[in-house]
């Protein structure tokens, strides 16, 4: 991985290198939720930009447009969650793993995987409970039915539980996880062979 490396440089240095031949554009770490929750962050922000226009330019407020962007930031949220699950960027704790035998904080750490997984697990297993007992519910300005916002939850929550085993079954294969080693994972160490 390259290092970020800060260096003052001067305005003529800062322009020539704007001549400079740029690095070719890898989208390729990024996945289908990732795009999932870029289009509907897209749309909740033309939502919410329609409803300031509406409101304070023509004085006359489209009362659905908060509505759907309130419903937008639930997706968001949800299926961003799947995002920050797959590159391990939820707030995790890793002092006590400095402390303890590779051992203990390897058992330790395969625990918690264990457990976010079956968390998550949980969490779609509701999911599809609360649709079925309040899937068809209709939304208040709109006329649509709820569960698309429902639906949206657990697609996150899926893509979660997706992401969360594939988390666990690399830790598994590469002996260590971020909690063990925040160090491999953060840019700082050049990893090449693990």
């Amino acid at each position: 991985m390259a290092h970020e490396v800060h260096t003052r440089v001067t305005g003529e240095e800062l322009a020539h290198t704007f001549d400079q031949p740029q690095d070719e554009v890898d989208l390729s770490v990024y996945a289908v939720e990732d795009w999932v929750t870029l289009v509907i962050f897209w749309g909740m922000a033309g939502l919410v930009f329609t409803q300031f226009f509406t409101r304070y330019v023509l004085n006359d407020s489209f009362a659905w447009t908060e509505e759907l962007a309130t419903y937008c930031l639930v997706a968001v949220v949800f299926i961003g969650a799947a995002m920050c699950v797959r590159l391990s960027r939820h707030i995790q704790v890793d002092l006590l793993y400095r402390f303890l035998p590779p051992k203990a904080g390897r058992a330790m750490a395969l625990l918690v995987d264990l457990v976010r997984t079956a968390f998550i697990a949980y969490g779609v297993w509701l999911m599809v409970r609360y649709i079925s007992l309040v899937g068809d519910e209709p939304m208040v300005m709109v006329d649509a039915p709820k569960s698309v916002v429902y639906y949206a939850v657990l697609f996150g929550f899926v893509m979660m539980l997706v992401r969360s085993v594939q988390v666990t079954v690399g830790n598994v294969r590469r002996g260590y996880s971020v909690l063990e080693r925040p160090e491999a994972f953060d840019g700082t160490l050049d990893h090449k062979g693990d």
